[in-house]
């Protein structure tokens, strides 16, 4: 199933690398299209039984003087992935190590059903294309066409209790493998967490996949979360836990920095990080610089959430 939100803030197609110059849109997954043409999730009832997922057979720029485009291989090499070092391009040298087969991800917390589930049985789940903007907090951009579920349709599945108010979300922890584990930046695992209305949000997707490819370990293979109106660092990869809880989550750069790195972290250009402004960001690729927009652009969206709060102070 193809879905795009039908408003002024979605990314357009335009936006998009087109894919001749990228991909060649094979089948979404490396396991074959078998996973997403199987039934409905076994002890899961009501989860509708998924097609295999058919990309578009172009994505062709409306008119080619509009927004810059992301290429594909831009994306998979340039990189804030600190599990495989500080560098943006050592996740791709270094993530061919990660290992995506056996994975599981625990659900877990306030809720009625707590489980712990397989990414071959949520490759099940129907499957979405949405063209999403990713902001990240040093002030490059990029535009990016991901494939996935909303996290709203696994998260109704453990039914919440009403002492669910936020999610927390854990990385998987391998030293071994994800050898930037091993260094002092940042208190491992990686962990990050959103009020459960933004989790519920239906912009706020679980990806498995981008540019119509399986999702590169580099970028957060198997499963990672993509939450288009914040800063980067919030959608979290490579996810092996999902807890609901009570009170607020602490999350990795919150906790190692709070003076910089806010719980909330929505984009917003009026709020400066302390060592650099957020006004203005770089779309990778381009040499200009453009004016940062509030919530990333997804305003119409997200900014009904954030009713009455001052988003200088909860930033």
């Amino acid at each position: 199933m193809l879905f795009k939100f039908p408003t002024a803030s979605m990314a357009r197609e335009d936006e998009v690398t087109p894919k001749g110059l990228v991909l060649s849109r094979r089948s979404l997954m490396a396991v074959g299209t078998a996973a997403f043409a199987v039934g409905g999730l076994s002890g899961w009832p009501g989860l509708a039984q998924a097609a295999a997922f058919q990309a578009p057979t172009t994505v062709k720029p409306a008119d080619g003087k509009l927004d810059a485009a992301t290429p594909m291989k831009s994306a998979t090499t340039y990189n804030n992935y600190y599990e495989f070092g500080t560098g943006k391009s050592d996740p791709a040298d270094g993530a061919s190590a990660l290992r995506t087969r056996p994975w599981e991800i625990v659900v877990d917390g306030e809720v009625a059903k707590p489980t712990t589930i397989g990414i071959d049985d949520l490759l099940k789940f129907p499957m979405e294309e949405r063209i999403y903007r990713l902001r990240c907090v040093e002030g490059w951009s990029m535009v990016i066409p991901w494939i996935g579920f909303p996290l709203a349709e696994l998260l109704k599945r453990v039914e919440p209790t009403g002492n669910a108010k936020y999610v927390a979300f854990q990385t998987l922890l391998d030293p071994e493998r994800m050898y930037g584990q091993k260094s002092w930046v940042l208190t491992w695992p990686y962990v990050e967490g959103l009020r459960l209305d933004e989790a519920m949000h239906p912009l706020t997707l679980m990806a498995v996949g981008m540019y119509g490819e399986t999702m590169p370990n580099q970028n957060g293979a198997p499963i990672r979360l993509v939450v288009p109106w914040k800063y980067g660092f919030k959608s979290i990869k490579s996810v092996v836990k999902i807890s609901l809880v009570k009170d607020q989550p602490p999350t990795a750069w919150n906790r190692s920095q709070p003076r910089e790195y806010g719980f909330y972290s929505n984009v917003n250009p009026e709020v400066d990080h302390p060592r650099w402004s957020q006004a203005t960001e770089r779309r990778v690729g381009d040499f200009s610089r453009r004016k940062t927009l509030m919530f990333n652009g997804y305003a119409d969206e997200v900014a009904s959430l954030y009713t009455g709060m001052d988003l200088k102070a909860s930033f």
